[in-house]
Parts: C-alpha cells; sequence; structure tokens
C-alpha cells in the first residue's frame, strides 16, 4: 500500500515530535498531513479521506481516546494510538475506543513503520464514499474541495489553469509537503521543459490570492529542502 503513497493523518500537540515523524513517514513513501489536536483533525476528516489516523493520546482539551471513540460511531479509518502510558489498563481502554494499535513513547521509528505497514496490509482496498462538506479553510479563503474553486466570503478567486492545478495538488495532502520536481512535472502536465523556477513564480502569485501577507505566509508555507506545503486552519 505504500507503494500507492497512503494517506496518513498524524494529530499530535507537540511541534517537534509532529515534524519528525512526518519528515520520517514521508521518507518511507507516504503522504502524510498532520494536525496540531482534535479540533483540526475533525476539520481535515470532514473534507478529506486518510488511510489511516496516528493519534498521540495526551492533547490539550479532547484525547486521542476521546476522539478515538467519537470517530468510530461513523468512521472505519485504522487508528494507530501513540502514548507515554504503557499501563495495561490504558492501552486496554484505547482498543476498547476502537484503535487498531497502540504504541507506547518512546519507541523506534521502525517499530512504528512496521506497525502501521501491518495495520495497512489488513483494510480492505474499497474505500467508502466521503460525506459531508468538502472544503479547506485558509483563513477568510476557503477552498472547494468538489469544484476546485478558492473562494474569499461571496467571491470567486480567478484561478489560472496552473494555479487550479497547484492548488488539486496541495489540497489532496494537506500538511504535507510536496517536492517542488513533482510540482513542477503535476503543472506542467506532459511538458519535458517544466522548470522548478516556474513553480516558484506560480507559487508566489498564488500566495497573492490566499495570504493576508504574501511576504510572511501562514497556509502555503515553504518547507526548507523539501518543497512547499498547504496549512489550512
Amino acid at each position: 500500500m505504500t507503494e500507492q503513497q497512503a494517506h496518513l493523518l498524524v494529530v499530535d500537540d507537540d511541534e517537534r515530535i509532529r515534524g519528525l515523524l512526518q519528515k520520517f513517514l514521508i521518507r518511507n513513501g507516504f503522504l502524510v498531513s498532520t494536525a496540531r489536536d482534535s479540533a483540526q483533525a475533525r476539520r481535515l476528516l470532514a473534507g478529506l479521506e486518510f488511510d489511516m489516523l496516528v493519534l498521540d493520546v495526551m492533547m490539550p482539551g479532547e484525547d486521542g481516546i476521546t476522539l478515538t471513540r467519537d470517530l468510530r460511531r461513523t468512521m472505519t479509518v485504522p487508528i494507530l494510538l501513540l502514548t507515554a502510558k504503557g499501563e495495561s489498563l490504558n492501552r486496554i481502554e484505547g482498543l476498547e475506543a476502537g484503535a487498531d494499535d497502540y504504541l507506547v513513547k518512546p519507541f523506534e521509528p521502525k517499530e512504528l513503520l512496521l506497525r502501521i505497514n501491518a495495520i495497512l496490509r489488513r483494510v480492505p482496498q474499497i474505500k467508502p464514499a466521503l460525506v459531508g462538506p468538502k472544503s479547506l479553510l485558509l483563513g477568510a479563503v476557503r477552498y472547494d474541495l468538489d469544484r476546485g474553486e478558492l473562494w474569499r466570503g461571496p467571491d470567486l478567486i480567478r484561478l489560472t489553469a496552473t494555479e487550479a492545478q497547484l492548488m488539486r495538488i496541495f489540497a489532496s495532502a494537506p500538511g504535507a509537503a510536496i517536492p517542488r520536481d513533482r510540482l513542477a512535472g503535476d503543472a506542467e502536465g506532459d511538458a519535458v521543459a517544466a522548470q522548478e523556477r516556474a513553480v516558484d513564480v506560480q507559487i508566489t502569485r498564488l500566495r497573492r490570492k490566499i495570504e493576508d501577507d504574501p511576504k510572511q505566509p501562514r497556509y502555503l508555507q515553504t518547507v526548507r529542502g523539501e518543497g512547499y506545503m498547504l496549512q489550512p486552519d
């Protein structure tokens, strides 16, 4: 399943851990989106389909076990819980909530990878249709996933064909760093002469349509050494 770039959602309130897990899993062939808490995770889940969730248990507000229990009422997406608590009662609580597996911190990254792949191998390849809203919020801007349209309030933001294609790529994996060479290839279709520099120019133009301050982008971010990333609210 990793050959098809399974899309994972990592939910952890620790920014450092979130970033480390994202980079590690991307290097191992996954598309990886991230959320800082259960509320942001819910917003992403409302409009996107993920192949698996990796949830930290100990988060402020709604914890991972509570989120798992609630998601299980309507969703069958595989869930792996991460926690610093290793007691058997906590493991049982997580599994009873509906988690597919439970990994205690600290853990070896290779063990996490093995467990993720083991769970994904057990998942049927046929996925249910998405229901509910299908949009990403970028401050005052809303991106409609079905129509591929960008809106600021009641006003439709005009996109060029290339900008629209870039938005589709970013929206397919929010919170995941997309390499510039992939953006160049996808943005230019079959054109052999696609240049990464052209992507940089298009990103600059796209930021002017999304960001309040394009020089200090909040939503269309540069990920040093990796590419660009769309980070919705």
